[in-house]
């Protein structure tokens, strides 16, 4: 309540601040994967989702989902924020795995290998991953990131906001012809237009291969 009465552009669950959070989110879960491969690994690999900057929007649409539908549970159990985040990161990720193989004919992760999995795009060991994110995010991170951003003069943090959301939607467009343009290259088309063209000589299949190092094609 002290927070939505505060005089800040992003009081409350507002544009800004849930434009704040996405972007954020991106950038923090490429990190956390970077870390997570080196620890298990032994080396880092690429974990961008984009083509331009270390963000994966997976992680930014989870962020934001997540504030939204726990956001009024706060103040209640941690039930209730774990079993919110294992169904919303869950359903986040089916439907990104699906939308991806559907446009693209490309996979970035295949837990067929894990027990009780769902057509290979989620698994229950994950599921209860999110669900453990949900319970951090809502009742330590965001309370956090809020403060942080609560900070940020108005003047200035409406201008960041605004550039950093331009940025990110001309940068989430690229990525999207640049995979579009790179799986019909997988494919043997040859360029049909001067933008395939472009993307051709921008964005190679070994530049696309170090940006999205676990992204494999169907071979049908």
């Amino acid at each position: 309540m002290e927070e939505e009465r505060a005089d800040s552009f992003a009081s409350g669950v507002n544009f800004y601040k849930v434009a704040l959070i996405c972007i954020a989110g991106s950038f923090a879960g490429v990190v956390v994967e970077l870390l997570w491969c080196l620890f298990r690994n032994g080396y880092l690999e690429s974990r961008s989702g984009l083509v331009y900057g270390p963000f994966n929007p997976v992680y930014g649409i989870g962020a934001v989902i997540m504030t939204l539908t726990l956001y009024r549970y706060r103040n209640r159990s941690s039930s209730i924020s774990f079993f919110g985040g294992a169904l919303v990161g869950s359903v986040i990720e089916y439907l990104l795995s699906w939308g991806q193989e559907t446009l693209f004919g490309s996979t970035s992760w295949d837990y067929s290998h894990m027990p009780f999995n769902l057509n290979g795009r989620i698994c229950l060991l994950y599921s209860l991953f999110w669900g453990i994110l949900g319970v951090l995010w809502i009742k330590s991170i965001y309370p956090r990131t809020a403060q942080v951003i609560l900070k940020i003069p108005n003047r200035f943090g409406r201008i960041l906001t605004w550039v950093l959301t331009v940025f990110m939607v001309f940068d989430c467009a690229v990525s999207l012809l640049a995979v579009d343009r790179w799986s019909e290259r997988v494919q043997g088309d040859p360029p049909a237009s001067a933008v395939d063209t472009f993307f051709d000589q921008h964005f190679p299949d070994d530049r696309m291969e170090r940006i999205y190092a676990n992204m494999e094609f169907g071979t049908d």
